[in-house]
């Protein structure tokens, strides 16, 4: 795992997740593969093994680069700018 700027620019402490599943799957009627956590503004979103990738659509839109696997027993973090982990 390697540090990047935008670890150190994150709110601590992390932000309470907005939700316990993705969403926009939900809404969409999809089933999401795998959730992420985003680390600016708690968004849960889908991975991309998901069919709509919200997590990643999230990124785009808001431009907030870190989230973490919101999978049990998972900790990494991945940042979209940088497309590394952690």
């Amino acid at each position: 795992m390697s540090e990047c700027r935008h670890v150190s620019e994150l709110p601590r402490p992390e932000p309470s997740p907005l939700s316990d599943t993705c969403r926009e799957c939900l809404e969409a009627g999809t089933h999401p593969v795998q959730l992420r956590l985003c680390l600016v503004c708690g968004h849960v979103g889908c991975c991309d093994s998901s069919p709509l990738q919200h997590a990643t659509k999230h990124f785009r839109a808001t431009g907030h680069p870190v989230m973490r696997s919101f999978e049990e027993g998972e900790n990494w973090r991945w940042c979209f700018e940088d497309g590394s982990i952690v």
